[in-house]
């Protein structure tokens, strides 16, 4: 995930203070961008995306939306482009501006600091490349960043790097269920042996805090989903695609909200539902009259190698349930952005379950929450 520009939200204007605090300060730190630096297939992709499709930037004047390090906005000069504006909200714009330097293309690349909504440019341009992806695709809500820009900023015959993207939800089966759940009890079990020392001790009943400190930690351990990197034979039925986004098009009441309604069919003998994962893809294919000579995907699906610092975002059932092969779930998904905190998600499922026989298993209803 690239360093990030200011997003607006859909729940009123964003506090840009706080917003800065509670969010860009990460990207501030060389850490930070050393992690996604060190993404092999986030780096492969953007890599082959722009030196195997020179032509798109080739004596072009191109706009990196977060730059972060300022890799992207290198690459760009080093295929060609004739000018590369730099946009990183954060203090980290000082670190890419004496990497440009080092690598000798101060004369092309130009690092601006600055939100992208207040930055002022000299010209539009043909190419905006940006690495906008939040877990689960959507959170953290850069792409609105990469929305105004392309409004304010691209040609009407301009390119977007990426230009296409897909959200994807399949059912699987895993051990962190049973982990989280114990977390849960070991939280809770702490919580009664607190109040019977506070009791004891001081002499003060504290047993009517027990029911909102039990939502407080249920949301924590139960509802929150989690990071992970799954193989993909932890997947235990097909994934369907939720969301597809064309970044040329793409406006920010279309992504506000993510509903879909998908069947999947369970194809794993005797396992257990655990819940469900998210993850995206997105491609490098130009645009209908300039396409890439050479298409590009990077995809965050589960790997059977190390996969991406992106991971997975899953969604735990308590209690998982036991099912078998050919069982079909009907599942109606969606996400929308906290109302708290705007680049947050908060998701539900509906879960149908029925046997090959016809006959219907409990319904599961679940919300969930993206932090």
């Amino acid at each position: 995930m690239a360093s990030r520009t200011n997003g607006g939200s859909s729940n009123g204007p964003v506090d840009k203070g706080a917003d800065f605090a509670n969010y860009f300060c990460t990207y501030a730190f060389l850490y930070h961008q050393k992690e996604m630096l060190s993404d092999r297939v986030r780096m492969d992709a953007y890599y082959n995306a722009v030196f195997q499709n020179k032509h798109h930037f080739q004596g072009k004047a191109v706009l990196d939306v977060g730059t972060g390090s300022g890799i992207l906005a290198i690459w760009s000069a080093q295929a060609g482009a004739r000018k590369v504006y730099a946009v990183e909200a954060t203090k980290m714009s000082e670190h890419a501006r004496t990497l440009v330097q080092a690598n000798n293309l101060q004369d092309i690349v130009e690092v601006i600091e600055g939100s992208m909504e207040e930055v002022v440019l000299p010209e539009k341009v043909d190419v905006i490349i940006s690495e906008w992806m939040g877990y689960f695709l959507l959170r953290e809500s850069m792409f609105d960043s990469v929305i105004c820009a392309r409004d304010r900023w691209l040609k009407p015959s301009g390119v977007m790097y990426p230009s296409h993207a897909r959200m994807w939800v399949g059912p699987i089966r895993s051990g962190l269920v049973d982990q989280k759940k114990n977390d849960y009890e070991a939280a809770m079990d702490d919580w009664y042996g607190f109040l019977e020392d506070t009791k004891d001790y001081y002499g003060v009943d504290m047993s009517v805090l027990t029911r909102p400190f039990s939502n407080e930690q249920e949301k924590y351990y139960l509802q929150t989903s989690l990071w992970n990197n799954l193989h993909p034979n932890q997947v235990i039925g097909t994934a369907a695609v939720i969301k597809e986004i064309d970044c040329l098009t793409a406006s920010v009441n279309d992504i506000l909200e993510v509903k879909s309604s998908f069947s999947s069919a369970i194809s794993m003998a005797s396992t257990r539902l655990c819940g469900f994962a998210g993850w995206f893809d997105v491609h490098f294919r130009g645009r209908g009259e300039d396409p890439a000579q050479k298409e590009i995907e990077l995809t965050t699906a589960p790997s059977s190698n190390n996969g991406t610092h992106w991971g997975q975002q899953i969604f735990l059932l308590h209690p998982p349930g036991h099912v078998d092969e050919e069982i079909n779930l009907d599942v109606s998904f969606s996400m929308n952005r906290s109302k708290e905190n705007h680049r947050l998600m908060e998701v539900e499922f509906d879960v149908k379950i029925s046997k090959p026989s016809g006959k219907m298993l409990p319904p599961i209803n679940k919300k969930f929450y993206i932090e």
